[in-house]
């Protein structure tokens, strides 16, 4: 194969996304051929050159592994630093998954979707903010917020770290079918907002921005790749069309050409769009102890 750069070849194997690979040969733990490397742009070829990788040699995998996990509130979803006795997503992977690393990270409060994997590739595409992919999230707050405050949330709210992009931000009166829930508020107004960019507690900084603090944040998609009916703290293996859409969406994988479906008869339509960049499935009615009155229109 044609020489490519370290960084890429690195990820490929698995060792991390490739932004934590450029970490590690910054740091001087990466070496090509007895040599240490420290510089971003090196080139190296797996199939001739020797790498090791914090005295380990790199060997390329053959197969990719990809899990999607629902983590809970109270689990890390960081696998790296001093996390003590508490828990990470790592841990809600089956125990002879071989390394895998988190893509798309929550915070310790918040739940939902995590993909864990070991192509590095792909996770540099679905992180980089260059890339846009959507994130859906359901986020409760305490009341319904005011038109204004809306539209802040959905045109740039204006954070220490600098101004947000666009988001997609609508009231929902629950949250989808599919998801379960784990205990946890539940009185106030759901919204769902998408993003596309990954500040550090971005949600929770913009809702607070505006004066409707976040009570409750959970992830259902990351790309096309929804959280779907996993069990809280369970962790799935994607099906080959899961794989197979994700690594497409990400430009790393051509499409499969689909049989053109037949056109539904009226009474099997439904309103329901993909959740990939559109609207999210259909909410089921409020959890016991939400508000089922509908809460008044925005001022």
């Amino acid at each position: 194969m044609a020489p490519e750069r370290l960084q890429k070849v690195m990820a490929a194997a698995g060792i991390g996304s490739r932004r934590k690979c450029e970490e590690l040969i910054t740091a001087g733990r990466v070496q090509v051929n007895g040599k240490v490397v420290q510089t971003l742009g090196v080139k190296a070829d797996p199939a001739r050159d020797r790498i090791l990788v914090d005295g380990k040699l790199l060997q390329v995998a053959p197969t990719h592994q990809y899990y999607k996990v629902h983590k809970p509130r109270g689990v890390l979803s960081d696998a790296g630093g001093d996390v003590g006795e508490r828990r990470n997503v790592l841990d809600l992977a089956p125990p002879d998954a071989g390394r895998l690393f988190p893509v798309g990270r929550l915070d310790l409060h918040s739940e939902g979707l995590v993909l864990l994997t070991d192509d590095g590739e792909l996770a540099h595409r679905l992180t980089h903010p260059r890339y846009e992919h959507p994130k859906v999230y359901y986020v409760l707050v305490e009341a319904m917020p005011t038109t204004p405050a809306l539209l802040t949330l959905r045109h740039g709210v204006d954070l220490p770290e600098g101004r947000t992009a666009p988001a997609e931000v609508e009231v929902v009166y629950g949250v989808p079918d599919a998801l379960k829930l784990s205990r946890g508020p539940v009185e106030g107004v759901w919204l769902r907002i998408v993003l596309r960019e990954g500040k550090k507690r971005q949600i929770r900084q913009m809702t607070g921005a505006v004066g409707y603090p976040t009570l409750r944040l959970v992830r259902w998609a990351i790309g096309p790749l929804l959280l779907g009916d996993v069990e809280l703290g369970q962790c799935k293996a994607l099906t080959p069309t899961e794989v197979r859409t994700l690594r497409h969406a990400v430009g790393l994988e051509t499409a499969t050409p689909r049989p053109k479906p037949s056109k539904p008869s009226p009474s099997t339509r439904t309103s329901t769009r993909s959740a990939y960049g559109a609207r999210s499935p259909r909410a089921k009615a409020p959890a016991r102890g939400f508000d089922k009155r509908r809460p008044p229109r925005p001022r």
